[in-house]
């Protein structure tokens, strides 16, 4: 009986032994994590967590997601994070924030290009820090523009440029969103609110140049229509120069011509270095 109980002392004397080692690692290992030193921190937290009961490591497992991010660990990082966000569930006193879970969780997904999930969670995120959503609307865009979801990449490209996080590039990327969309008006109209706003970004001017350039061909283009019906008129004897109707028709292309320069002289101030525009203005003289 004497040898059963002074077993039985052994063995609990192991295992609190074992426990409070256990302790001392993992309060070396959140020691290691806040002076950056991550590899180290990981290696340790990846061998004491699961030795530990839930409830003692409920902050050591966000910093073991951190070293696992900051060491480029994705998945180790994915579940943490998942452990971390069940512990700030049920215990709100925790100091980490369930938001920054979801953030650094979806920046997770984005570099293993699973770009459903990433949106999902900075969704996720924003929803849950609302006021602090500013910075995370741009990254939200970039995941929802890698899914062709454009509707939901202009939405948050929009929020990015009212939020003043990253307002050139949100800009530029909801015009493209637009132009994905196939919504001709709106890829324009952001174009110009984007030069307006950095007249000196090249991506914007090259786009709206182009734009500019394509309308300024299509007015010359339909005015080149009018002129050739003329004439052809004209050459079968059904039409003379003199005639009301002609002066009316060479009238039309006249304000055409006039116009397509107009426009065609906004792509050359834009864009100097297409040699098709100022081909296309010389080719706009007023017919006599």
């Amino acid at each position: 009986m004497k040898k059963s109980v002074s077993l039985l002392a052994v063995i609990l004397f192991s295992l609190a032994a074992l426990g409070q080692e256990a302790v001392v690692l993992i309060n070396r290992s959140d020691s290691l994590f806040k002076v950056k030193k991550y590899a180290e921190a990981l290696e340790l937290y990846d061998k004491v967590i699961p030795t530990l009961e839930p409830e003692k490591v409920k902050e050591s497992v966000y910093y073991a997601a951190m070293a696992a991010l900051n060491t480029g660990k994705n998945e180790v990082a994915i579940a943490y994070f998942d452990k971390a966000i069940i512990a700030k569930t049920s215990d709100a006193s925790l100091k980490f924030e369930l938001a920054d879970c979801n953030q650094y969780k979806a920046l997770v997904y984005s570099r293993l290009k699973d770009y459903a999930n990433s949106m999902a969670f900075y969704e996720k995120a924003i929803e849950l820090a609302p006021t602090k959503a500013g910075t995370l609307y741009y990254s939200t865009a970039i995941a929802a523009f890698n899914l062709n979801n454009f509707e939901k990449a202009v939405e948050y490209f929009g929020k990015s440029y009212e939020a003043g996080v990253k307002p050139e590039d949100a800009i530029v990327n909801q015009a493209v969103a637009y132009q994905r969309l196939k919504n001709d008006s709106m890829y324009k109209q952001t174009l110009v609110t984007g030069f307006e706003k950095f007249p000196a970004n090249k991506s914007i001017s090259s786009k709206l140049a182009a734009i500019y350039f394509s309308e300024g061909n299509n007015l010359y283009k339909s005015g080149v229509n009018i002129l050739n019906a003329t004439i052809k008129k004209v050459n079968e004897k059904k039409l003379k120069t003199e005639d009301a109707e002609y002066k009316s028709e060479i009238a039309k292309v006249n304000e055409i011509y006039s116009k397509a320069t107009e426009v065609l002289k906004k792509s050359l101030e834009l864009d100097a270095t297409n040699p098709n525009t100022q081909k296309l203005i010389d080719a706009c003289k007023p017919v006599k």
